[in-house]
């Protein structure tokens, strides 16, 4: 009788046990789903974009999706392919993920190709013109379900830097990637702008890695400088463009500040992290349902802070121009 009635109790305490993890599971479960997974996709893995990265999921923690806690990163890196871009924008759709974000034009085009019949909002990064690339009708009013932060080159800013530095210059060198409409549109606008300053334009077009080491090899020679925009293949292969520049003795202009740390000479960049964080921060108000991607505005970042490399300038002979004396020497970053 005594053994029986132990065996019951034995059986109740494992019953007990059972329900209480089948409850913990459960709760677990339950708890998981009410997080939701962004997905994130960088183009490429340059400093300038990971930078993005960086500052979006600052902005997003401080809207209060903290990753691990609030909120599951599912990041995914294309390492400069479209294709690539493309199919990691269709698996987390098929994932269900709550927001997808794009980090550069070709990986804000893929998100948003992947998502406009379902209407999963998107949020890219440092697209410099979303209108050009198709992802919103207008800056003012997207009506589309993608919104996000463009990084608007100071075109004006960057000319005035290249005179003071190169006085006598008169040929500005451009490299640009012909399926990255940010670059078209960059070029189209430094075309107007450069005569007010005393320059003219030789633009070669690439439309992939292998051909910016040839295209940097004929550009070179026969211009005074070359200036960068933020054409992601360009920038992701900036050493060749280096390696060009330095064999005809001439200077390389940076977009962003990440630039003249790799070997730049000089520029009035973004900060890129501020960029990422402030798309973060926009991420954040549609996760809560307190804003959508059709009405809210994209947000045109263009303030710029001069920067230059002192190694390099000593390296070519040129001199710090009064007018930038207060730039900020990145040499010791390197």
């Amino acid at each position: 009788m005594k053994n029986s009635l132990k065996l019951r109790k034995l059986f109740a305490l494992a019953l007990c046990a059972m329900l209480l993890l089948s409850s913990f599971i459960f709760d677990s479960r339950a708890l998981a789903a009410d997080v939701p997974t962004v997905g994130i996709i960088q183009f490429a893995p340059h400093p300038s974009l990971d930078n993005c990265t960086t500052g979006f999921i600052l902005g997003l923690a401080e809207g209060g999706y903290i990753e691990g806690e609030t909120v599951e990163i599912d990041f995914q890196n294309a390492m400069g392919d479209m294709g690539s871009s493309d199919m990691q924008a269709k698996n987390m759709v098929a994932k269900g993920e709550a927001l997808l974000v794009g980090v550069a034009t070709p990986a804000a085009m893929s998100a948003y190709a992947a998502t406009k019949e379902s209407g999963i909002p998107n949020v890219f990064v440092a697209v410099s013109d979303a209108v050009a690339a198709g992802i919103v009708e207008t800056n003012e009013a997207p009506n589309t379900n993608a919104t996000g932060v463009s990084d608007v080159l100071n075109l004006e800013k960057q000319l005035e830097l290249i005179r003071a530095f190169l006085p006598e210059s008169k040929t500005i060198g451009i490299l640009y990637t012909t399926s990255e409409p940010n670059s078209i549109t960059h070029l189209e606008q430094l075309r107007e702008l450069a005569p007010q300053y005393g320059f003219e334009v030789d633009a070669i077009g690439v439309t992939g890695p292998s051909e910016v080491a040839a295209a940097a090899a004929v550009l070179a020679p026969r211009v005074d400088l070359i200036n960068n925009f933020v054409d992601n293949n360009v920038v992701d292969n900036l050493s060749q463009v280096l390696r060009a520049a330095d064999e005809a003795g001439i200077p390389v202009f940076g977009s962003e500040v990440e630039q003249v740390v790799n070997g730049c000479l000089a520029t009035q960049g973004i900060d890129y992290v501020e960029v990422g964080r402030a798309a973060g921060k926009i991420a954040a108000e549609i996760l809560n349902g307190d804003a959508s991607p059709e009405t809210t505005p994209v947000l045109l970042v263009s303030d710029v802070t001069p920067a230059y490399n002192g190694l390099v300038a000593q390296k070519l002979g040129i001199s710090l121009p009064e007018a930038f004396e207060g730039a900020e020497d990145v040499t010791a970053a390197e």
